[in-house]
């Protein structure tokens, strides 16, 4: 017995020391990534852009490499972040970042919101009134970028409509205001052959959950307006004032586009952008988050030099009008998350919006593997802004003069409020539904769900 447990002592040893000799052969690796310590708590974001989950992807990578603390992104589904957010956060594994669009957006999810008054991401600001804060004036949603939308064009198309015998204007100069877009986009669209072209704009994608550049984006400007001449930032009834001027631009997209008013039921974001990409059409309504969609289009054949932004015109104040400039990204952290956790969060952020590293990740165009954000921290100068094309063209609009018109959609009154425009929208374009339904419908269910009487 006693030889029995010798032999097997020695088997034992032997065995350690082959394992041992594996470890200690071939690269250390150590020296290239820090190994992931779980005393150091994690991060899980849960991402709200599609379009960006892939960049998101690879920062997560890149960060657990560095410091080897676990960063998960998880992307919900277009239009489906609300629901996905609902449903992870009652789980035992928690986004501990997330984010909201606003004020209406820290109501629903202020219990789990972190006062981030105290941190450097709140300090460090351009303007903090861009924080979403409490009635406390605490800060509770950290902006992470400036973004913009308007009218996308194709300047290679527009500048070989302008080369046309009685081409109604000879430069983009001479488009400044609703009245001159639409003879020139009803003139393009007489002339689309000569163009190459199958429409105007983009077809306006009114399949549900793929609406939101109408019933939030485009819906912006009548409240925008409406906010202004009421000399306020939300209200519990509106009028609708300019929903003729709403209607206007709806109908000129839906009436020079590449599909049929019939078909917009079933066109999503993405057909839409790819029909931009392939030169089906001149100009899209969108933002400059748009550039990755387009440039990774199979086949995309708009240049990055010909991609360029104009307001969408809208008959009120043309003369003066920039392009819709604000935010609806705010970053939360989970203040029910455990406090290593929590910890992770912060430094993760602190490193994103401090480190030079980070900073590229955050600045970069998407087309070089950053986000493209236009970041609003101090602590990015002037040769970190992004380098995308859209994001060049905010920056000249921004800085051009004109008035840009501030994102109000984030008051709007629920997501339940959007959808339902969304769909009286698509009833409309159908012929099933008079406008003066669909602007009754949004002045009624505005104020139902406001709680005014």
């Amino acid at each position: 017995m006693k030889k029995k447990v010798v032999s097997l002592m020695l088997v034992l040893s032997m065995a350690a020391a082959m394992f041992a000799g594996c470890g200690s052969s071939g690269k250390d690796s150590s020296k290239d990534e820090a190994k992931k310590d779980d005393s150091k708590g994690s991060v899980y974001y849960l991402n709200f852009k599609p379009e960006v989950d892939k960049q998101w992807q690879k920062i997560a990578k890149a960060y657990t490499k560095k410091t080897g603390v676990e960063v998960k992104v998880v992307t919900a589904a277009s239009n489906q972040y609300e629901t996905t957010l609902k449903s992870e956060i009652a789980g035992s594994n928690a986004p501990t970042l997330f984010q909201i669009n606003g004020p209406i957006g820290y109501e629903s999810w202020k219990d789990y919101c972190l006062d981030l008054t105290d941190t450097d991401l709140y300090k460090n600001l351009t303007d903090q009134s861009l924080a979403v804060k409490g009635e406390d004036g605490k800060a509770y949603g950290i902006p992470y970028t400036v973004e913009t939308y308007g009218i996308i064009y194709n300047n290679a198309i527009m500048e070989k409509y302008f080369a046309l015998d009685g081409a109604v204007v000879k430069s983009m100069d001479e488009i400044n205001s609703y009245d001159k877009l639409k003879e020139v986009v009803e003139d393009m669209t007489a002339k689309k052959k000569d163009l190459g072209i199958d429409g105007v704009f983009a077809s306006t994608s009114l399949k549900p959950g793929e609406d939101w550049r109408w019933q939030t984006h485009l819906a912006n400007l009548p409240i925008y307006y409406e906010y202004k001449d009421n000399k306020v930032s939300d209200m519990d009834k509106i009028e609708f004032k300019y929903a003729e001027n709403y209607k206007n631009i709806l109908d000129l997209y839906m009436d020079n586009s590449v599909s049929e008013k019939g078909l917009l039921g079933s066109v999503d974001v993405a057909t839409s952008m790819a029909e931009f990409a392939l030169g089906q059409c001149a100009m899209v309504q969108n933002g400059n988050w748009a550039w990755s969609q387009i440039s990774e289009v199979d086949g995309n054949t708009v240049k990055a030099e010909d991609i360029k932004f104009m307001p969408i015109y809208f008959g009120v104040d043309d003369e003066n009008e920039g392009l819709c400039t604000g935010t609806e990204n705010f970053w939360c952290i989970n203040s029910q998350a455990s406090k290593e956790d929590i910890q992770a969060t912060k430094d993760f952020l602190t490193w994103l919006t401090t480190d030079s590293e980070g900073k590229a990740y955050m600045y970069k165009s998407t087309d070089d593997g950053g986000l493209g954000n236009a970041a609003p921290f101090t602590t990015f100068g002037e040769d970190e802004r992004s380098s995308d094309p859209l994001a060049v063209e905010m920056y000249k609009w921004m800085e051009s003069g004109k008035t840009s018109v501030s994102w109000n959609f984030t008051t709007f009154p629920s997501q339940t409020f959007k959808d339902d425009f969304g769909a009286a929208l698509l009833e409309y374009a159908n012929g099933n539904m008079s406008f003066d339904k669909v602007e009754k419908q949004v002045v009624d269910e505005w104020a139902s769900e406001k709680g005014a009487n």
